[in-house]
């Protein structure tokens, strides 16, 4: 965590009433520091034959007033080891502009379309009603005529980036980026099963137990309901 993750999980966990000046002088005295964000190396290119291609209509416009009037998803892989061999997961998720929250995730050992179809095939089945924007990059499942149909099914536009342009999907990097950190980077995972429950228990903290300052110090969870309450 840096200083000002600190500083809100004492308040808001442990009853300590702190300022982030003095948490920073903690820190350095200490040589505590946060794990260090990485840069991404590329980003998924187009797809050689797509079915269909969408205008980038969420044009980084990265603010919602609601739950589920914007939703950005991605495909992101991690990597575990048996003995010398390397072996690969691939990670598929929905995350919603308003709260931030993940609101379905599947994981596959391929990276294929049936991986991104689960995903938003549990997504509607959890918020049923919800008829989003609806973004991602231009992968070759996002492109494919199967996906273009689900998303007219249950009444949503699709919205793509630009090719290489990470940034059209700046809040989905993020989150692929959160995880990575504070979960993967500096393990080395021996086996399929520890990693996926690594990422699954991840998933429900960050939802539930992560909480943070760009929602008025709440999680996910707790900003998406008192939407709910407030109305």
């Amino acid at each position: 965590m840096g200083y000002r993750r600190i500083r809100d999980e004492l308040d808001r966990y442990h009853d300590i009433d702190v300022n982030d000046k003095r948490i920073l002088r903690i820190c350095r005295k200490e040589h505590i520091q946060s794990t260090i964000k990485w840069k991404p190396k590329s980003c998924t290119k187009s797809s050689n034959d797509p079915a269909y291609i969408a205008k980038n209509y969420l044009n980084r416009d990265f603010h919602a007033d609601a739950p589920n009037e914007k939703w950005l998803t991605d495909v992101t892989k991690f990597k575990y080891y048996v003995g010398i061999k390397i072996h690969k997961v691939y990670l598929s998720a929905i995350l919603d502009l308003y709260d931030r929250r993940i609101v379905a995730f599947q994981i596959e050992d391929h990276n294929d379309n049936p991986l991104v179809m689960n995903t938003f095939d549990a997504a509607v089945a959890l918020e049923p009603d919800a008829h989003p924007l609806f973004h991602s990059d231009r992968g070759f499942q996002y492109t494919s005529k199967q996906f273009c149909t689900r998303l007219k099914k249950h009444h949503m536009k699709q919205s793509m980036s630009r090719v290489a342009h990470c940034i059209d999907n700046g809040p989905m990097e993020g989150f692929w980026g959160i995880l990575k950190r504070e979960m993967y980077y500096g393990r080395r995972f021996i086996s399929r099963k520890d990693l996926v429950s690594a990422i699954e228990n991840y998933i429900a903290y960050y939802n539930t137990g992560r909480i943070q300052r760009n929602l008025n110090v709440m999680t996910p969870s707790e900003y998406h309901k008192q939407y709910y309450l407030a109305a």
